[in-house]
């Protein structure tokens, strides 16, 4: 890079990658305090806090530690080295876990009481009817379930597994006499957390430790209680493959899965009131710092609230649903290969329904004129109708094949169900390429027809699972483009049989040149910029952190290049800093639905490119991931995607904008037309449904205003 680009470079123009993510937690965390919201709502919002957590120290915090084990000391973009941004981490988390339970405390629980739902905090707050109530549902349904564990020198510490919620108590044997023993009580997962108490008309709810340990001193007859409080764990799960030595990938990963529950502790959750000699135990017997442990001012394990969310009668808390809207260009009596051949087709979900995707291999799979069908997977629903349409083809005696992601992450055990069914059903099922994982979301159908071979395919910004489809806002498109089918069959040929082809028509892959593209279309604003030609980049991403990226956006910034960024999550570009980033502005969009498309516009003087994939903007997915970015041809289609930029552009009910400090602020909307993206996207998609069905309908058919019925 040129001597005046090292500026770009300096580590104190970068943010840390988990600080960032920090912050991107505290933006979901603002949702729950909202009180614009509805209730349950912000229930939900700070159940996702506590479940995002969770998987950050599993695998973020992890990963430093075994840094940090390991004498790692190399230090990341913005300077840090492990150990330095433990350090930081613990203070920013601790700090994070007191607003999550003042928001709890202080909001949500007075908040819920007011409106006819009672949370029982202690389950010394229940009166005598409440109480007998409460432990006869112990005696029946907690008592036959739970197992007492003691320690003592013939039975060691027991095993505690990873993320299970447990009963710590100090216990002695009756009569007063004998030393202080440790006992613990898992409190069984199988068994409802949030029990309802029947006995009033107020809807009384009660966790299921509470109960447990009401009743404790039942399951440790021979001993009296000296103190008992819940505490939870968090181990390390990021898993440790080794691909090359693997003789069998399969077998390798399901031996690793069964070392999540027992990876090294990584934090301790107890009750803010816990017994210190109880503490003392614990955190000797689990190896554990002061900064790795958080004493709880209420329930641990926040991620019940969604389980609250699913109580029956409180849907006037609640936003009201939506039902994705079926698209447009299929809503027709013709077959989905037949609507493809008539154009492109861009979907938008969950605006509109993902059921042409799956009902797009759903008719492969039946159509005898459909020769093979080739598909990447990398997370499916718990009962995938693709998974049955795929096993289906296989059985009907077409070319099946099927690139299962084994590593994707806390998905793995979900993807070997599914590979080994696959497998038994016939089809070739691929494991992916030695050291890379395969996120790309590609479908790929041979068709025979009268003119010939036709190859028809699907490609996304997410996943083909019909559950998150409803939840998670991505973009796809259906196409029978001859470019994009050659590209496609080099793409799975690639996958199969490592044989990469010398040049590519439309598909930019990943990891073999996708960087370099997004390069030199940086590179090539910044020189129009320069050369006073139009010049703009937008981007939506979910997580912006490769440096030499940022360091082209900020040399773009500095050549003259006005640089829009929707970043939902991670960023580690400074925004804003005369100098470096003055011409960048970021935003965070947190709303009902997570925002997962990726889009990039490039403004290529007047002649817009504009491009759609499953990469972020991260060195795992332009160098150690299979991804694939494609673009939107058709100009109609052009005007539509860039219509979802330029409404998220506008977004002032949702957004959260990136200040030069590293902070994020809500968009000051006093006086100005309120505009909230993912709203304006379902009533967009209801109107064109509706417009739609009405131009379908036959004439003699349609509603005329009496006006019309006299001309």
């Amino acid at each position: 890079m040129a001597e005046t680009d090292v500026r770009f470079l300096k580590s104190e123009n970068y943010v840390n990658r988990e600080l960032s993510w920090l912050e991107f937690n505290y933006r979901v965390l603002s949702e729950a305090r909202d009180k614009s919201l509805p209730l349950f709502e912000r229930l939900k919002f700070l159940s996702i806090t506590a479940s995002n957590l969770d998987e950050f120290f599993m695998v973020r915090v992890a990963s430093l530690k075994d840094m940090v084990h390991a004498k790692y000391e190399k230090p990341d973009i913005a300077g840090l080295t492990p150990l330095e941004q433990l350090e930081k981490i613990s203070v920013k988390t601790h700090e994070l876990v007191g607003v999550q339970y003042s928001t709890y405390n202080r909001s949500l629980l007075p908040a819920l009481k007011q409106n006819g739902l009672h949370l029982v905090t202690s389950h010394e707050e229940l009166d005598e009817v409440q109480g007998g109530w409460v432990d006869q549902y112990f005696k029946e349904n907690v008592y036959p379930v739970v197992t007492p564990m003691a320690v003592d020198s013939s039975r060691p510490f027991p095993l505690v597994y990873n993320k299970s919620l447990n009963i710590a108590a100090l216990v002695r044997k009756k009569g007063g006499k004998g030393e202080l023993e440790f006992a613990m009580v898992q409190v069984p997962s199988v068994l409802p957390r949030i029990v309802e108490i029947r006995t009033g008309e107020e809807k009384t709810v009660i966790l299921l430790e509470e109960i447990i340990e009401r009743n404790i001193k039942s399951l440790f007859l021979n001993y009296d209680i000296v103190s008992a409080h819940p505490f939870r764990i968090m181990r390390n799960a990021d898993l440790t493959i080794d691909e090359e030595e693997a003789e069998d990938l399969l077998q390798e990963i399901e031996k690793q899965l069964k070392k999540r529950q027992w990876g090294e502790a990584i934090r301790l959750e107890v009750e803010e009131k816990v017994d210190k000699r109880l503490l003392k135990i614990l955190r000797k017997e689990l190896s554990l710092s002061p900064a790795d442990i958080f004493e709880i001012n209420g329930p641990l394990d926040l991620t019940f609230l969604m389980k609250l969310y699913g109580l029956k009668g409180f849907d006037h808390l609640k936003a009201p649903g939506y039902t994705p809207q079926p698209v447009p260009a299929l809503m027709n009596d013709d077959d989905i290969f037949t609507n493809i051949r008539k154009g492109d087709i861009l979907l938008h979900h969950p605006y509109e329904t993902f059921a042409p995707v799956v009902e797009f291999i759903q008719k492969a799979a039946q159509d005898p004129d459909v020769l093979a069908i080739k598909q990447t997977l990398y997370r499916v629903s718990g009962n995938s109708p693709i998974i049955a349409a795929l096993a289906q083809a296989a059985d009907n005696g077409k070319q099946v094949s099927v690139l299962v992601e084994l590593k994707a992450r806390f998905d793995e055990e979900n993807n070997i169900i599914w590979a080994k069914k696959l497998e038994k059903a016939g089809c070739h099922v691929i494991y992916g390429l030695l050291g890379l994982k395969t996120h790309s979301k590609i479908t790929l159908i041979v068709r025979r027809e009268e003119d010939g071979i036709r190859r028809y395919v699907h490609l996304g910004t997410g996943n083909y699972n019909d559950s998150t489809a409803k939840l998670y806002t991505d973009c796809g498109i259906f196409t029978c483009h001859p470019q994009i089918g050659e590209d496609a069959t080099a793409v799975f040929n690639m996958l199969s049989g490592y044989s990469e082809p010398l040049s590519w028509n439309r598909l930019s892959v990943a990891p073999i040149w996708l960087r370099k593209r997004f390069m030199r279309m940086i590179s090539r604003e910044a020189e129009n910029a320069r050369n006073k030609k139009p010049a703009r980049i937008i981007v939506k991403v979910n997580s912006l952190c490769d440096k030499d990226i940022i360091a082209a956006l900020y040399e773009a910034s500095c050549a003259g290049v006005q640089i829009d960024m929707i970043i939902r999550g991670i960023c580690c570009l400074k925004a804003g800093i005369p100098g470096l980033s003055e011409n960048i502005h970021v935003r965070s969009i947190v709303g009902n639905f997570l925002e997962h498309s990726r889009i990039f516009y490039f403004e290529n003087d007047g002649s817009p490119e504009i491009y759609m994939g499953s990469a972020d903007w991260m060195p795992r997915n332009l160098d150690r991931r299979v991804e694939i970015t494609f673009p939107i041809m058709d100009e109609k289609l052009k005007e539509e995607v860039y219509h979802i930029l330029d409404v998220q552009l506008k977004d002032n009910v949702k957004a959260h904008i990136l200040q030069p400090d590293g902070t994020y602020e809500k968009v000051d909307k006093r006086g100005k037309e309120l505009i909230c993206a993912q709203e304006t996207f379902c009533q967009e998609a209801i109107q064109a449904a509706k417009a739609e069905k009405v131009k379908a309908e036959p004439i003699n058919k349609r509603i005329f205003h009496p006006i019309e019925s006299h001309i």
